[in-house]
């Protein structure tokens, strides 16, 4: 098993990361074009702690190559199985995902959290913590050799994405900060 872990500071508020999560797939994000559907397979809250949680179902298009799908059989669609818990009280999200394709082969187990950055926040500039932590794990049997190469392999493609992610998310809260205070203006407007 490979570790992948990574830290990063957004310069939003916790709401604003929060709020944005839901939209980190859509048109404004030019990096995650390879996402063909998320969809919400279920969403409840919990009545006595106030915790959101949503089970989604999200399918990609993915770059393996062709020899690697012709091998193993399947097609360039792939899918990952996400579990978010958003915690108003706490002011914490927490994503859980694991792919569901070639999962018999190598299983990917990511957890992602947003919360307040106490540290380096100020009144009127609020930041949010983020961290995003996988296992990969290649299970294709044979040499220790092979399976560590598969799984080194594999993080440094998972690094190369989850830079792309933050790239995508940076302009997905800088679109949703923007259109958002544009409505808020012309509301106040209104008012006037």
């Amino acid at each position: 098993m490979k570790v992948f872990s990574s830290e990063y500071t957004f310069d939003y508020s916790w709401e604003e990361c929060s709020t944005a999560n839901w939209r980190k797939y859509c048109p404004w994000n030019d990096k995650s074009t390879h996402v063909i559907a998320v969809d919400t397979l279920s969403r409840e809250i919990d009545p006595a702690t106030g915790i959101l949680r949503t089970e989604r179902l999200i399918t990609c298009h993915q770059q393996a190559p062709a020899w690697f799908i012709s091998l193993l059989g399947g097609s360039n669609t792939s899918h990952v199985y996400e579990t978010s818990y958003v915690s108003p009280a706490d002011k914490r999200v927490t994503m859980c995902s694991t792919n569901l394709t070639w999962a018999n082969i190598l299983q990917v187990r990511e957890t992602v959290t947003y919360q307040p950055d106490l540290t380096t926040s100020s009144p009127g500039h609020e930041r949010t913590q983020f961290t995003q932590d996988a296992k990969i794990t290649a299970l294709c049997g044979g040499w220790q050799k092979i399976r560590t190469k598969i799984e080194e392999a594999s993080v440094e493609r998972f690094s190369e994405n989850a830079k792309r992610g933050r790239e995508g998310f940076e302009a997905v809260l800088e679109m949703s900060r923007r259109v958002f205070g544009e409505e808020k203006a012309r509301e106040q407007a209104k008012l006037h």
